[in-house]
């Protein structure tokens, strides 16, 4: 097997290289690792991280075979990005693509989104100052239900976007979102070619309906993203964190049979997170699986699905969860 465009001879640990899967990123020139990087917890909204802890995460993740990380203005309001901006000028630039995000930004509610062209554009600036880089790998719409409306993604934020790949300030385009049905919208009335989506929770233990929408996105030669198979903590051994959208909801089954599921887990000696992942790494039709992590011990379990899946006791857990 050869190696992918990103290995860097000496940086890398070539055996865990080899070990690695790797796909095409829809019709980009990205061959992506199928376990990515979510940098949201740089900026400790999962709990602390110090700045050698940080480093020691991307760092083996990168030498591990992964080669793509995620960010976002909105992630700890611009500290995800700035501690990015001190760990990857000493890391090879050629060992990762690195992604960013528009349109969401501040807490307060009268100034989370803004997806106009103007702060389109001075976002993507302020993000690479951040994170001492030249250009990003695909630059991506945060989020974009929550703009007052489609036309607004469609009419500014994507040609502003196109704008930035034109000056080199970008490779691709992408776009986000919660609701599924959105990205056949903007993906049939865009002028602008997008290249890749990110959707998250949608292919996870509790919600498959990603995969309903899959086939009309490799017609179109989008990439898929698949971000968050513990469902933003969910599905986990501890209680989600306090900003968890699944409190607000007045209908508590999920979070409910979230719940459920991992004590089930824990009463049979099986880590409900080693599930997840596996769940999601055995879906032949998602190219990656994007996912923060908090430490390179949790890095290392996540791998160690990836390239040695479960226990036979596992599968049948799973299989129990699966059918309840």
């Amino acid at each position: 097997m050869m190696h992918p465009k990103t290995y860097v001879e000496g940086f890398h640990n070539e055996d865990s290289v080899k070990s690695m899967t790797y796909n095409m990123l829809g019709a980009t020139d990205m061959c992506v690792s199928a376990l990515s990087l979510g940098t949201s917890p740089l900026a400790c909204i999962y709990g602390n991280m110090n700045f050698d802890e940080s480093f020691s995460l991307v760092e083996n993740a990168l030498k591990s075979g992964i080669n793509m990380l995620d960010t976002a203005p909105w992630y700890g309001h611009g500290t995800s990005e700035s501690v990015l901006g001190q760990i990857l000028p000493k890391l090879p630039r050629k060992s990762y693509y690195i992604n960013t995000k528009v349109g969401r930004y501040d807490p307060e509610p009268e100034r989370m989104f803004d997806f106009s062209a103007e702060r389109t554009l001075r976002s993507v600036d302020k993000s690479l100052q951040r994170m001492d880089l030249e250009y990003v790998d695909i630059i991506q719409v945060h989020d974009m239900e929550f703009a007052p409306s489609l036309d607004i993604i469609i009419n500014e934020t994507l040609p502003a976007l196109q704008k930035v790949v034109d000056q080199g300030k970008a490779r691709y385009i992408g776009i986000t979102g919660y609701p599924l049905e959105n990205y056949r919208k903007v993906l049939e009335r865009s002028s602008v070619k997008i290249d890749t989506i990110l959707s998250y929770t949608h292919y996870a233990l509790h919600d498959t309906s990603l995969l309903t929408i899959l086939p009309y996105l490799k017609e179109k030669c989008v990439g898929v993203i698949n971000a968050s198979p513990v469902v933003m903590g969910l599905l986990s051994n501890q209680a989600p964190p306090s900003w968890h959208p699944a409190y607000l909801m007045e209908d508590k089954t999920l979070l409910e049979n979230c719940q459920l599921a991992a004590k089930y887990c824990q009463d049979h000696g099986v880590d409900i997170v080693k599930l997840a992942f596996h769940f999601a790494f055995i879906q032949p039709d998602i190219t990656t699986t994007l996912a923060g992590m908090t430490s390179t011990a949790e890095l290392n379990k996540n791998l160690d699905v990836l390239q040695n899946g479960i226990t036979e006791h596992e599968k049948e857990t799973l299989n129990y969860i699966l059918s309840t």
